[in-house]
């Protein structure tokens, strides 16, 4: 197909079309179901998704209203998107881990009537808050085990609800209804809500059109050169503004095939089956493959282990330069190509990334060793820079333009300038239309010149002319002695060694920075248990005086890299702390795409924060959690502190530099 044949339509449910006319008998879904894949083309699914959207307008879903839409990746729920954007109304998606007050808090500021769910898990969730929730009026579920004995006055079966539109359909009249429907809907019309991830405070609406998400879409498919012939792992939450820009827009744009996992807990295992061509991942999971990777090594025969660290030592060396087309000695090529024999094309198997032809990260800084090593085994990856109110893409790296510490250039059609303050503005062909029921916020975040302001401090760097993200604008501050302190910087210098899972840095208007931490459970674990290292929970295993010893060679190996930039030299970590518990989403000390909120985290942990600060060598600490079953319990604990020396600046000529 040509790559500009989406020029004509301007929505989503008009590109269904145009996909079931070019690629009929092509996959356009894939579901791992009972350990089987099910396949379903484009003509299949829009002949599903007509029924469905009739179905769902006899329900009394119209125009203009909206519907939530609440579980895993499944084809159900992504065929309740379009089959509610046939009939004009407005999807929102709900992250399926989100607890009732959060899922609450959405549907009644959304003012949904309808809501699409997966489960009885998320069908219990919603009926739990069902007091604030006065217009939801019906659900309509995709699995059906467990609810047979529940109240059906106000639940459907997805499956009634469209066999109920397909036996619709059989008088004409109702089909020429529904292309009616289908053609009277306008680009400049809302296309979906995706709220963003409340980070700062109260997560908000961001309202997207069909025209500008499509032409968006359009231009990183021609980017990327996505095609028909592709294939995409969908296992990001639906909520995330990157599953519905990378998956569901960029595969209706192409054309290519999206596959759902069977579930969360499958998803790596399915991304093998799969063999995804075009892939995403943020960091961390990245961080956790390569984990899995090393501990599994560590467990291997001298002779497997030797062999994988030496051809890694030659993947280092070529990799790279070879990915990238540049010249290469024969030696090293040779060794490169049997190092892809024995160890990268296994390894690259045993990943699922056998297929992979463009992967892109996110969300995060990632650890330039990380990214180097994934990219010396033949990996394409790369990085953008987006967020919920650009549609996903700002920036993107080309390929032969990769840098571990930048998020590329502007994509295309995509202007950016940096304000006076270091904040990046930009102006993109998917930017939202604006905040739902909130336009003081919308013109906040405006600029009187059209640009969007991202609160993301950053800069162009002169040698590559690509962009550089330091922090939240708002959260870069200075030490009392005139140092610059941005904290996600310094997280994220800790977050590139594997056994460090979250990192919270403070020192805004304090004489010196300090550090509360998470380590990460299977790496660490997997070293207790290598050296004997006895312990029963993470609380144990996190106070332990041997684990502090080795967090403490990482802090100084970080405090050694920030004393090597003479801006970020005085920004060295004088104590740190390892938090007795994980920061978890549902103690509200994450956002569900795992950001940290700062200002709930300094409340709740006070007592460590003040004795960081005040020389004490431990501190006593007692912590509300939620559990999944959602109950509530304390967790208490005595925690360590840990002073660090930092290391002195680099000198010129015999003065600081």
């Amino acid at each position: 197909m040509p790559l500009n044949a989406s020029a004509t339509a301007d929505t989503f449910p008009k590109l269904l079309i145009r996909n079931a006319l070019l690629y009929g008998s092509r996959p356009s879904m894939r579901h791992k179901n009972l350990g089987v894949w099910q396949t379903w083309t484009w003509g299949q699914v829009i002949e599903i998704v007509r029924a469905y959207a009739v179905g769902l307008h006899r329900l009394g879903l119209t125009r203009g209203e909206t519907i939530a839409i609440v579980g895993a990746n499944r084809p159900k729920l992504y065929w309740s998107v379009m089959a509610a954007q046939m009939l004009g109304a407005v999807p929102v998606p709900v992250y399926a881990d989100a607890v009732a007050e959060e899922l609450s808090f959405v549907l009644a500021h959304a003012e949904v009537r309808y809501a699409a769910v997966e489960d009885q898990e998320q069908i219990d969730k919603i009926q739990s808050v069902m007091e604030r929730l006065p217009k939801l009026e019906q659900m309509v579920y995709d699995e059906t085990r467990g609810l047979r004995d529940y109240d059906h006055a106000r639940l459907r079966s997805m499956n009634d609800i469209i066999e109920d539109g397909r036996k619709a359909l059989a008088d004409p009249k109702v089909g020429a209804w529904l292309d009616a429907e289908i053609a009277a809907g306008k680009g400049s019309d809302p296309s979906i809500i995706l709220y963003t991830s409340g980070t700062t405070g109260t997560s908000k609406g961001v309202v997207l059109t069909g025209e500008r998400s499509i032409k968006a879409a359009t231009d990183t498919v021609v980017f990327d050169k996505l095609t028909e012939n592709d294939v995409a792992l969908a296992y990001l939450p639906l909520a995330w503004v990157g599953d519905h820009y990378l998956n569901y827009a960029q595969g209706l744009v192409s054309g290519f095939c999206m596959a759902c996992p069977e579930s969360a807990d499958t998803a790596m295992s399915d991304l093998r089956e799969i063999g995804p061509s075009f892939y995403f991942a943020p960091p961390r999971t990245l961080e956790l493959l390569l984990t899995r990777v090393m501990i599994r090594m560590e467990d291997a025969s001298p002779i497997k282990r030797k062999a994988f660290h030496y051809f890694i030592g030659v993947a280092r060396r070529y990799g790279e330069r070879i990915l990238n087309g540049q010249s290469v000695p024969l030696t090293g090529r040779l060794l490169y190509w049997l190092g892809n024999i024995l160890v990268y094309g296994p390894l690259k198997n045993v990943l699922g990334f056998s297929r992979v032809r463009v992967a892109y990260t996110a969300g995060e800084a990632v650890g330039p060793d990380l990214f180097a090593f994934y990219r010396s085994i033949g990996l394409n990856l790369k990085q953008l820079y987006g967020q919920t109110e650009a549609f996903l893409y700002v920036t993107a790296q080309p390929d032969g333009e990769i840098y571990s510490d930048t998020v590329g250039p502007a994509c295309p059609n995509v202007d950016i300038r940096i304000a006076d303050n270091g904040e990046v503005l930009f102006k993109s062909p998917g930017m939202f239309s604006g905040y739902f029921k909130d336009d003081a916020k919308t013109a906040e975040t405006m600029t009187p010149d059209g640009y969007v302001m991202t609160g993301d401090a950053g800069y162009f760097d002169e040698k590559t002319g690509h962009l550089k993200i330091i922090d939240r604008a708002k959260d870069v501050g200075r030490l009392n002695d005139g140092s610059l302190f941005p904290p996600k910087y310094i997280e994220n210098k800790l977050k590139f060694y594997p056994n460090i899972r979250e990192v919270v840095a403070l020192g805004d208007k304090r004489d010196f920075v300090c550090v509360m931490l998470n380590i990460d459970l299977t790496a660490v674990g997997s070293w207790a248990e290598r050296n004997n290292l006895v312990y029963g929970s993470y609380q144990e295993l996190a106070g332990h005086s041997q684990v502090y010893d080795m967090i403490e060679k990482h802090v100084a190996e970080a405090n050694r890299s920030l004393a090597e930039d003479k801006v970020m030299a005085g920004a060295q970590i004088k104590r740190f702390l390892i938090l007795h518990k994980e920061l978890d989403a549902d103690d509200g000390e994450l956002t569900r795409t795992q950001k940290v909120r700062r200002g709930f985290i300094a409340d709740r942990y006070a007592p460590l924060i003040k004795a960081l600060y005040d020389g004490s060598k431990e501190a006593d600490i007692s912590t509300e959690v939620m559990f999944e079953d959602g109950r509530k319990g304390v967790i208490s604990a005595r925690v360590k502190i840990r002073d660090m020396t930092t290391v002195p600046a680099p000198t010129v000529m015999g003065k600081a530099a």
